[in-house]
Formats: structure tokens, sequence, C-alpha cells
């Protein structure tokens, strides 16, 4: 599948802010399967219900790595796909259930920093990338580490990083 072709799971930018009433702040996290990723979708919830904003999820879908092995490696992208679409469709209602909207959804292929970035200089509507740092010895977690370092000059909107550690409770007394 090409890189560049528009993605049918991509939602439309939201409608401007003055025409909903709401901020226009769109809080973007990446949906993975991380155990931080839940304090990083709390807080961009949170935040978009006490500001009038909105949530965006993005799902990257890395490539199988299986050489020759191009059949299986169709059926095996394949089936991450579907599984991701049901992913971010299960979130979607989660998030709409608190904020009373439906996030923006993106479904991308490849490496997941670089359709991060990507994602972001597409997309004027989203206003703030919404990460949570690994909890296990080994660090903050690629993206965390990609964003802060070498790649940080390619962003173009703030980076909220928080704790990958902290309680539903917590989050709720930041936000």
């Amino acid at each position: 599948m090409s890189h560049d072709r528009p993605n049918p799971c991509d939602t439309a930018a939201p409608p401007p802010a003055a025409a909903r009433g709401r901020s226009g702040r769109t809080w973007l996290v990446v949906l993975d399967d991380t155990e931080e990723m839940g304090a990083a979708l709390r807080f961009a919830i949170r935040r978009a219900e006490h500001t009038g904003g909105r949530v965006a999820l993005l799902h990257v879908v890395e490539h199988a790595d299986l050489g020759p092995f191009f059949g299986v490696r169709d059926i095996m992208e394949a089936e991450a796909r579907e599984e991701a679409e049901r992913l971010l469709h299960r979130w979607a209602e989660h998030i709409n259930g608190h904020t009373g909207e439906f996030p923006a959804l993106y479904l991308r292929e490849g490496d997941p920093l670089d359709q991060l970035l990507r994602l972001i200089d597409e997309e004027p509507s989203i206003s703030v990338l919404v990460l949570a740092a690994g909890t296990e010895p080994g660090g903050p977690g690629p993206l965390i580490t990609a964003l802060t370092g070498k790649h940080s000059s390619r962003l173009r909107i703030p980076l909220t990083i928080l704790p990958g550690c902290l309680s539903n409770e917590e989050i709720d007394a930041l936000t």
C-alpha cells in the first residue's frame, strides 16, 4: 500500500472553532500497546473536556519484515490493519463517551516516527502531541527519545510528556 495515498480511516479536519463553539485545540495521542499510553490518552481526553478541544488518535502499523515471503507478509499486514481499525474505533467510542465528540482517527503504515511527523506536518488542526514516558528502566520510549533529541526541531507543535506511572486521580488533578 502506498504511504502517500489518502487513508479512508483518516477523518476530516474539524470545522473552525467558531463554528463549533470550541477552542479548536486538538490533542494528538499515539495509540500503541504500551502501558503508559493510557496515561497520555486520559490526559488528552481530560484536556479536551476542559478546553472544548478535540482528541485525535494515530495508530501506525509497522511493516512485517519477512524477506521474500510477500504473500505471508501481505496477509499479516492486512490482519494487523484490521486489528488496528478495531482498536481505533474501540477507543473512539470510549472518547466519545467522555467528550461527546468522536476523535479524529488516523491509521498509517510504516515507521511510527516518520508517520507521526508526517501527520503533524499534514494536519494543521493538530495543536498538541501528548505522550507518556515509559516506566521501564530502558528509558522514556523511542518516540520521546527521538522527539526530544535529534528530531525536536521537526515539531511545529508543543509536546506534552507525562510520567507513564501517573494514576487516573493524579492525571485528573493535573487537568
